[in-house]
């Protein structure tokens, strides 16, 4: 069972959204907040799987509330997905960099939030639908601080060249297919480059490929 809170300051969206994951055999929702602070404290208190969380809320916005979450190691295990209005919103480029496993448009379709909660839990990457790797590649040019070289050097050779293609937007059947392997094999490779760098998820992996210098924006792979 995947367990969900809902943080949105608009009860009729929290309540939409219960609706449709309650509805779900392998969803539910343990908790709603109406602001960050809130959010935070149930967060705690219930150890959800996944966190659905509006960026703009009172008293402590979703990105503030996101960073106390990434930033507690008894909480590592907990995903957060940003909520925003608009897909080119200023915030989401710091929310991913804050820890945030990746972002969803309020608007996206109920099939796609559904599957959106399932893959973080996998720990997959999340962009919306209308999200291109112009997207990625812009957030990545506002990175303020490199990654250690000495976390990259803990990498072989092959996992260096995974890391680069899962920074260019690659999921792990087209990784498989560029390095002639199986998608397991690619997957395999991903998770431990994601244990050797203490990565989150694939967003922050994402994050890292850029800021060590390994892919540079506007590479389109």
């Amino acid at each position: 069972m995947i367990r969900v809170l809902l943080a949105d300051d608009q009860s009729l969206v929290r309540a939409g959204f219960r609706a449709l994951l309650d509805a779900q055999a392998d969803i539910e929702v343990v908790a709603e907040a109406a602001d960050g602070e809130e959010a935070v404290r149930s967060i705690r208190a219930h150890r959800p799987d996944v966190v659905l969380m509006d960026i703009r809320m009172p008293l402590l916005d979703g990105l503030a509330a996101t960073r106390r979450v990434t930033g507690d190691p008894g909480l590592r295990e907990v995903k957060v997905v940003m909520l925003t209005t608009f897909e080119l919103d200023e915030y989401v480029f710091e929310a991913i960099r804050s820890g945030a496993s990746g972002f969803l448009v309020k608007d996206t379709e109920p099939e796609e939030l559904l599957r959106a909660v399932r893959a973080v839990v996998d720990g997959d990457a999340l962009l919306s639908p209308g999200v291109t790797r112009r997207l990625i590649a812009e957030f990545a040019a506002r990175s303020k601080e490199p990654a250690a070289a000495g976390e990259m050097a803990r990498l072989t050779e092959r996992e260096r060249e995974v890391m680069a293609l899962v920074g260019i937007g690659l999921s792990n059947e087209e990784i498989a297919r560029r390095l002639v392997v199986s998608p397991l094999t690619a997957k395999t490779h991903v998770s431990r480059t994601m244990v050797k760098l203490g990565a989150r998820d694939r967003a922050q992996l994402v994050v890292l490929a850029y800021e060590s210098g390994l892919v540079r924006p506007g590479w389109l792979g």
